[in-house]
């Protein structure tokens, strides 16, 4: 009976010391948010330390579609730029603290000031192209939106002489005559904004925006690109978004024109919300999404508006802080964690997952992808908020697709019915 108890003790001792060592081997996770994190710095940190030393023009490893269509190829620095902080303003805003995190956060932060700066800076090596074509206009709403974005701590901070310049290079985009599509809110994005820092904007390419985009409004939350209808994500890439952006600089510059703009935005804010729900549903339980339309190298940009929603703390009744994380999280890691998305200088390279230059459109460079950091936005949530804290919970495909009840869906209609003022 001795050797017996002695026996089991000896297994029970090898047993925890064996439990205890593939304990210490195991890979412990990082939070839903750190992971995050690494993602949005491991994409931004070669662009924002770059740009800040004059030296991105120098160092990127510029790469463009293999249908390129001739156009100078120094706009993919434009656009590296503007749809990076177009999708990172809202964590750089954040304050500073004593964490990890927000060490990294303030170090991109003042290198992007440094940016924005030399950005417009006739003498420095990382001026942008902002003039003599018409992708400027493009790219120029994309940093004017990152400055809506991040108002007090982009914006604000920076110096009057390059205020300025931002003022001029924003005002002598009016030269270009935009395309009857999405371009027409590139306009008024940037026209509002100028109205919103009380400078002079043009206020017929703002308010022709917003009536020809309701126009093409087709129902259940989805915009026709131009008079006739186009499966595909734009949107996500540019409608929701910039319509909501350019209502809200309106509101906030308090112009008084024909068009109510508090009712517009009330009915876009409705609109957004439902082509959340459609989103949300696109993710499947294995974390991936439907791949369509044009300007699929933009990757998560396809998620832009559910991650908007998220930031505004806008998410409608139907969608769950716990579960949008759960879904949005499980597309990070099903895109980033199998497949190699950098090139070899660690600037992204084209493709959906991974590296497919086939699918690139023949105005895509390697500066367009970046307008996969629009997903990011949530990171504008402070870490303690519910939409980190929250507990993780199944999305809408993983609950139907695994037996669980989940909710029905329907046709949305707009509410909100407005009329001009005057």
């Amino acid at each position: 009976m001795l050797f017996d108890f002695k026996k089991t003790l000896l297994v029970a001792a090898l047993s925890s010391i064996s439990l205890c060592g593939f304990a210490a081997k195991k890979k412990i996770q990082p939070s839903d948010r750190a992971y995050w994190c690494s993602q949005a710095y491991k994409m931004a940190q070669p662009v924002l330390e770059k740009i800040s030393k004059g030296e991105l023009q120098k160092d990127m490893l510029v790469e463009v579609s293999p249908t390129w269509d001739g156009r100078d190829k120094r706009v993919t620095y434009m656009e590296c730029f503007g749809r990076l902080m177009a999708g990172l303003a809202p964590w750089l805003s954040l304050p500073d603290d004593n964490t990890s995190e927000s060490t990294q956060r303030k170090q991109l932060r003042e290198w992007a000031l440094a940016g924005y700066k030399n950005a417009v800076d006739p003498q420095s090596p990382d001026y942008l192209l902002w003039r003599g074509h018409g992708q400027a206009l493009v790219d120029a709403a994309y940093i004017a939106e990152s400055f809506v974005r991040g108002y007090d701590a982009l914006w604000l901070p920076l110096d009057d002489v390059t205020k300025k310049r931002y003022i001029e290079e924003f005002t002598q985009l009016r030269r270009i005559d935009p395309p009857y599509s999405n371009w027409l809110l590139f306009s008024s994005v940037i026209e509002s904004f100028l109205f919103k820092v009380g400078a002079e904007g043009d206020e017929y390419r703002v308010n022709s925006a917003i009536r020809k985009t309701e126009e093409w409004y087709v129902g259940d939350g989805w915009y026709a690109d131009g008079p006739s209808f186009a499966f595909d994500y734009y949107s996500s890439y540019v409608f929701h978004p910039m319509y909501l952006e350019t209502l809200e600089n309106m509101i906030n510059a308090k112009n008084r024109t024909r068009i109510d703009y508090k009712k517009y935005y009330q009915r876009e804010l409705k609109r957004a919300q439902k082509f959340s729900i459609v989103l949300e549903r696109f993710i499947s339980p294995e974390g991936t999404y439907p791949v369509f339309g044009r300007s699929t190298p933009y990757r998560l940009a396809a998620m832009q508006p559910l991650a908007l929603m998220a930031w505004y703390e806008k998410l409608p009744q139907e969608l769950s802080n716990g579960q949008v994380r759960a879904a949005l999280t499980a597309v990070m890691h099903r895109m980033f964690d199998h497949q190699n998305n950098y090139n070899a200088k660690g600037y992204l390279t084209i493709g959906f997952c991974g590296s497919q230059p086939g699918i690139a459109d023949w105005y895509t460079n390697n500066g367009s992808l970046y307008m996969t950091s629009l997903a990011f936005m949530p990171l504008g949530l402070p870490a303690n908020h519910p939409f980190w804290t929250d507990a993780a919970q199944d999305w809408t495909q993983k609950k139907a697709w695994g037996g669980q009840p989940f909710p029905k869906d329907h046709h949305w209609s707009d509410e909100v019915k407005t009329k001009d003022l005057f």
